[in-house]
């Protein structure tokens, strides 16, 4: 940005003022400039307004929540306290791509513009129920997550953004890995969400969730008379169903071998056949899978198919564990405590320092999925109000008990690699370092010794 001479830094100023309303706010939310036109329709005093919360000043308002997710808001219809309507745009102010405040421009109206302002209330009016109407669309097709609901602004959380919007404009296959918690659906949301085949339906399997014996017929569908019990007209599959959209398939680690082979195919060829079927059809579908296991270690114990692993880890994202972006965990309880209030129709207002420090002091085994629990949990004892540090009785508890179990599992751990690498040297020394006949004898890969050698640094005599 250019340097501003001295002598025309009054004219930015006198733009400012001359302006019909506007207010800055910094990214905590505190007002950093509100000129006169404004303050004076707001019937407060303009210096005394600096430094507040904006919120305590313009009550309703959702600079704040711009400030968070970083999406402007263009032509608002807002409702002053004193009845004022206003015309508002709200846009995040960036630094070097990272937001740093909120400015709001506000377009006043008078008693004489009534016809517009009605104008302007019925396009409002239509706008809502536009919204409305693609959000009802949206929940039909499936997909009920954007990328905009990805709360956090970590350093390796916003690089897991930008990859998921590149990732959304290609046809290739995803691979979302994470821990348990974490959100690899909601992940699987916003890729659908952000891709061209959005306007298309989104289907989930959970593979996990069906036992073995009916998966197949749940992923490809079956003929009439296919087998005793099936239905008259035969059943749709998911792949069938999600033709021109995306299919996600949750824990892929749990599909069974048989069927791994069956889904590879598919994804060769591109097409599908019924159970019970004597002719394939083709098939468009945007495919997307989820795991909280390595899958590379179910190859090497031979649960896993190899030729799979490598056509589904095509483009691979993977969410970091919330011990490894604490940073994220304000953000996170704002988000958690509106949903709790607007889910459960409590009036939370906020939660204890204290309680933000315990928690940023956790690693959260159960990620995102715990914290919200753990927050659902205090929001219920407390109705309303602040949740205080009492109120996490039970988090505490659990908080040392994982504490002293993973203290435990550190020594049994050092243990086991110990005994592994103690009896590994010992068979390369009855083998003569012959590694086909260690591996043989360790009932292991040869791949898998040699990721072992490296791992314990064990030199080949």
């Amino acid at each position: 940005m250019p340097d501003i001479r001295e002598e025309n830094k009054d004219i930015f100023f006198y733009v400012l003022e001359s302006m019909q309303g506007i207010v800055v706010t910094d990214i905590d939310g505190k007002i950093i400039f509100l000129n006169d036109r404004y303050a004076e329709i707001l019937q407060v005093d303009k210096h005394e307004a600096i430094g507040k919360d904006v919120r305590d000043v313009i009550p309703g308002t959702r600079m704040h929540i711009v400030a968070r997710t970083g999406r402007e808001e263009m032509g608002s219809l807002f409702m002053l306290k004193n009845g004022e309507s206003v015309l508002v745009n709200r846009i995040p102010v960036k630094k070097n791509g990272k937001i740093i405040g909120v400015a709001s421009f506000s377009s006043l109206s008078k008693a004489d513009e009534m016809s517009t302002m009605a104008t302007i209330q019925k396009i409002s009016h239509l706008s809502q129920e536009l919204n409305q109407y693609k959000s009802e669309l949206n929940k039909l097709r499936g997909a009920k997550y954007s990328l905009d609901q990805i709360i956090g602004n970590s350093p390796n959380l916003i690089k897991m953004k930008e990859l998921i919007k590149k990732v959304a404009q290609t046809k290739s296959t995803v691979l979302i890995t994470g821990e348990t918690g974490t959100g690899k659906e909601l992940v699987a949301h916003a890729i659908h969400q952000l891709s061209t085949r959005s306007h298309q339906s989104f289907v989930r399997l959970n593979c996990a969730a069906i036992p073995n014996d009916l998966l197949e017929s749940e992923l490809f569908g079956y003929e009439e008379g296919a087998f005793t019990g099936a239905k008259k007209g035969g059943k749709v599959g998911k792949f069938e169903l999600a033709h021109g959209g995306s299919l996600l398939l949750d824990e892929i680690n749990q599909m069974p071998k048989y069927l791994q082979s069956k889904l590879l195919r598919v994804i060769q060829e591109k097409e599908v056949e019924r159970v019970g079927g004597s002719k394939p059809f083709d098939i468009d579908v945007r495919l997307i899978f989820t795991t909280n296991q390595n899958l590379q270690d179910l190859v090497h114990q031979e649960n896993f198919r190899e030729d799979l692993y490598y056509r589904i880890n095509v483009m691979n994202i993977e969410i970091p564990p919330l011990r490894e972006r604490l940073d994220d965990i304000p953000l996170l309880v704002e988000h958690f405590i509106f949903k709790i209030n607007k889910d459960l129709g409590l009036n939370i207002t906020g939660i204890d320092a204290k309680v933000i420090k315990l928690f940023q002091d956790y690693h959260w085994p159960g990620n995102i999925r715990e914290l919200e629990n753990t927050i659902e949990r205090a929001a219920n004892l407390a109705l309303q109000g602040t949740l205080k540090l009492e109120l996490f009785e039970h988090f505490l508890l659990r908080r040392e008990k994982e504490r002293s179990r993973n203290r435990h599992e550190v020594c049994l751990e050092t243990a086991r690699v110990n005994a592994e690498k103690e009896t590994i040297i010992r068979v390369l020394d009855q083998t003569n370092s012959n590694i086909s006949m260690a591996a043989k004898l360790l009932r292991i890969n040869r791949s898998v010794l040699y990721e072992k050698l490296k791992k314990y640094d064990i030199k080949i005599k």
